[in-house]
């Protein structure tokens, strides 16, 4: 119920639909990487897998980000510099926005409370930008001032970073999202909520889907197809396992931490 009550304060703070990302990358070899929540060694262990792998493969390469980069784990703050940082000669990277990015947004926006930031992991988000939020609590007795001592020390680059994150990527044979797809609407009807907050709807319907659809958002022990569905968010912060999973020449190889 919480949970619920989260969602929709941070989904009241839409703005007009965030922007959606076509491709074409039939021949392009893809990498595909699940919910990170601030693992940082676990990101860095899964690219230095990532890049031996693809020498081997010719031409550029993509690496495709499912959202969920910061929370719960403890170094949120790291994974969004890498994540902004160039990519070695060869690779592209195309970040989508996942449901703890929006909640991280609408808190500095002040459209949800510390609290309900909190109550999602963003206490660990908070602390690897060097907020404790306890220490603070003693010196800003006041929520108010507690409020816009954080916001105004998180960083702008990092903020902007987070705002600008498309929220699906689409391409002729695979649709990438955070959690998933209303089955009932067309790929270009899809609501913003949904596609970073849906979960059964999605996994229970009997609907056909229009294509395979690759998203994390609900973990799972390892990444596995069902039907066109393909989850590869393993649980990084809990499991110590990320996943990601490659795409080329039709075929898809899952490889873990």
């Amino acid at each position: 119920m919480a949970a619920n009550i989260i969602r929709e304060k941070v989904t009241r703070g839409f703005r007009p639909r965030r922007r959606r990302e076509y491709l074409d990358i039939l021949d392009t070899p893809t990498y595909v990487i699940g919910d990170v929540h601030g693992c940082y060694d676990l990101l860095s262990a899964l690219e230095r897998r990532i890049f031996a792998d693809a020498a081997a493969l010719p031409g550029r390469k993509l690496i495709i980000m499912l959202g969920d980069f910061i929370d719960r784990g403890p170094a949120s703050a790291q994974v969004v510099s890498r994540l902004m940082a160039p990519l070695p000669n060869g690779f592209e990277r195309i970040c989508l926005t996942g449901n703890h990015e929006l909640a991280m947004l609408a808190y500095a926006d002040g459209e949800i409370s510390l609290d309900d930031w909190v109550a999602l992991g963003g206490d660990a988000t908070l602390n690897s930008y060097g907020v404790d939020i306890q220490t603070l609590r003693r010196q800003y007795p006041r929520q108010k001032k507690l409020d816009t001592f954080i916001r105004t020390w998180l960083p702008d680059d990092h903020l902007n970073f987070l705002r600008g994150l498309p929220i699906l990527l689409d391409t002729p044979q695979v649709l990438f999202v955070h959690a998933g797809i209303d089955p009932e609407r067309p790929i270009t009807a899809q609501e913003d909520d949904d596609l970073v907050f849906i979960r059964s709807r999605f996994y229970d319907s009997a609907q056909p889907l229009p294509k395979l659809i690759i998203h994390g958002h609900t973990p799972v022990r390892q990444a596995e197809a069902h039907g066109l569905r393909l989850n590869i968010d393993t649980g990084a912060f809990r499991s110590g396992k990320l996943t990601a999973a490659r795409l080329w020449q039709g075929r898809i190889h899952i490889t873990s931490t």
